[in-house]
């Protein structure tokens, strides 16, 4: 991948850069994308549901090629062991000690790909590295390099061979899209440019691995008002009391969703949140971290019911001006 950067306006920020440059391959997806480059600003992780073939995987490498960075996809299946995603640690007859052999994890950008085929030991292997940024091996400590992301796909229509993921797991997860079918303009320009190759290996880096640090530590420095905060707090709270759900939005939910809304503002290059930030940002920061009351038989449909729960508590709770 050529390390020089693509050519950028002068008032453009590495935010607005990345965004346009994903944007160009992932066509008529302005929001999925906006929302990826969102958690990426946050150092969070995405989880997209959906079907295959929409361009999940696409999202992820795009993502990675015009940050410079590298790139891992695994595709978790029900044999897939901790070892194969965190690396293993083998021994080197020649030095006469054993030698750390990193796995897929340590990348800039990771996709896990199914990740609801892989057990549940497979699957929390992945919990210290989304939290930590950090990997445990044969009591040794192996620090990841940031930025880390890592882009989790399922496919909500098939829940045959899967381990639905637990709520901990859930909760690592900065937000929840759906990427959905392009609209039929854009399906079409689609269908007629994809058959000359890989529109994403012709993407150059838009900004640098530091310009994407520096904007990450930023965003807590972007400002949210008090009443904005209010606002937040009550909504997690009502999560909390509701009867039809059994688990509200844990105090890292609320966080992140805080944090989200400070990223999105940095996305559009302001340095305050507005209430769309924050209103935008709460199906998607917030439904997938609560749990109904009563469980339903498929994936796709206790989704859609925690959705339903989160929108009508958001539209009781009066948003300030």
């Amino acid at each position: 991948m050529s390390s020089s950067l693509a050519v950028r306006a002068p008032t453009e920020s590495a935010a607005q850069r990345i965004q346009q440059a994903v944007s160009s391959v992932i066509r008529g997806k302005a929001e999925a994308v906006r929302l990826a480059v969102t958690t990426l600003l946050t150092g969070g992780h995405l989880l997209i549901e959906d079907v295959p073939g929409v361009g999940k995987t696409t999202l992820a490498r795009a993502l990675a090629h015009v940050l410079g960075g590298t790139f891992h996809r695994i595709q978790f299946t029900s044999d897939l062991m901790p070892s194969d995603v965190l690396g293993v640690s083998v021994y080197n007859q020649r030095e006469g000690k054993f030698e750390f052999k990193p796995g897929p994890i340590f990348a800039h950008v990771v996709v896990a790909d199914e990740i609801n085929r892989a057990t549940p030991r497979t699957q929390s292997a992945m919990l210290e590295a989304m939290n930590d940024s950090q990997v445990s091996v044969d009591g040794e400590t192996y620090v990841l390099e940031q930025p880390f992301m890592v882009v989790a796909t399922q496919n909500p229509q098939e829940p045959f061979g899967t381990y639905p993921l637990p709520e901990s797991q859930m909760d690592r997860f900065l937000l929840r899209i759906r990427m959905g079918y392009p609209e039929g303009a854009e399906e079409r320009k689609l269908v007629s440019e994809r058959g000359g190759g890989d529109p994403v290996s012709t993407l150059r880096p838009a900004a640098t691995l530091s310009e994407v640090r520096a904007l990450q530590d930023r965003v807590d420095r972007i400002r949210v008002d008090g009443a904005l905060l209010d606002y937040i707090m009550t909504v997690v709270s009502e999560t909390r009391r509701s009867p039809l759900l059994s688990l509200g939005v844990s105090p890292r939910g609320a966080i992140s969703w805080y944090r989200a809304a400070q990223a999105h503002a940095l996305v559009d290059g302001r340095d305050f949140c507005v209430p769309d930030d924050i209103k935008q940002l709460a199906l998607s920061a917030l439904a997938h971290r609560v749990v109904l009351a009563s469980a339903h038989e498929s994936l796709g449909r206790t989704r859609d019911e925690a959705e339903r729960v989160v929108a009508e508590i958001l539209e009781r709770v009066p948003i300030p001006e």
